[in-house]
């Protein structure tokens, strides 16, 4: 029986290429820049310039909304800016009419002259406070202005970094809202590998380890090393979890590939 069980292990050895001290972990390639594009504002579905699968950049339009809402608010504030700037050129029309007055009874010098001068400068002062009041009125009118400036912003949404488009949950036509889930962007630049260790093989992997990565359907080789194990166990498998780094160079390489770890299998103990 010895006999079977040590044949059986070195056909597994020589099958499988995994040394005796090498412990054989599967695990799944992800993104650790994945980023959910939501929407920001109420509106419809104008434009969407990019389907799943598709390659973006940082920067690029993903997709572009419409809102009567906006438009109504975008042409409220272009009105409220327009008359309250036809106010200020009321008011400084009428002092430099007030100006021009004061400065021809200046000339006469008479009593009634200096009185109506008087007058004036009365005059004057009511409508320079009725001047700063309308200029207070066209910036905040400009400041309206920015503002949905800024809503636009929100109804043209672009990508905050370079990717593929993995999920699209949006058609032309669709009224979305604030906070609705419109597109998922994932960065294949960046990526890690996640496994799954049994508990009872748990002291052979610590933090910084360098592992053997595989990822035979991209025929890819390299080495990388654990980023992380994860303190939390799952309950039901009495599995941790442990975050490979590595370096995919050239390769194209996907997030949710099937890859194979090799972890030197001695104990933390016996290393130090």
């Amino acid at each position: 029986m010895k006999s079977v069980i040590s044949l059986f292990v070195f056909v597994f050895v020589c099958v499988t290429g995994v040394s005796a001290y090498d412990l054989p972990i599967t695990g799944t390639v992800v993104s650790y820049n994945q980023k959910m594009i939501g929407v920001r504002y109420m509106g419809y579905v104008k434009h969407i310039y990019y389907d799943i699968g598709d390659r973006v950049k940082r920067e690029d339009t993903l997709f572009e909304l419409e809102s009567a809402e906006f438009d109504i608010m975008r042409n409220q504030a272009d009105l409220a800016l327009e008359q309250a700037q036809l106010i200020v050129d009321v008011y400084r029309t009428r002092l430099r009419a007030i100006k021009r007055e004061k400065d021809r009874l200046k000339k006469k010098m008479t009593k009634d002259a200096l009185d109506e001068i008087a007058e004036l400068d009365d005059t004057a002062d009511n409508v320079s406070a009725g001047l700063e009041a309308a200029q207070a009125l066209v910036k905040s009118a400009a400041e309206k202005i920015k503002q949905i400036s800024t809503i636009s912003g929100y109804l043209e949404v672009k990508a905050p970094n370079d990717g593929i488009i993995v999920e699209k949950r949006i058609r032309v036509g669709d009224l979305v809202a604030p906070g609705m889930l419109g597109m998922v962007l994932v960065d294949i630049d960046h990526l890690q590998i996640e496994g799954e260790v049994a508990e009872s093989d748990l002291k052979y992997v610590h933090k910084y380890q360098k592992v053997r990565v595989e990822i035979p359907s991209a025929d890819f080789k390299t080495i990388g090393y654990i980023k992380a194990v994860v303190p939390s166990a799952n309950p039901m498998s009495h599995t941790f979890k442990i975050v490979v780094n590595f370096d995919k160079g050239s390769y194209e390489i996907f997030p949710g590939m099937y890859a194979r770890l090799l972890v030197e299998a001695n104990p933390i103990h016996d290393r130090e």
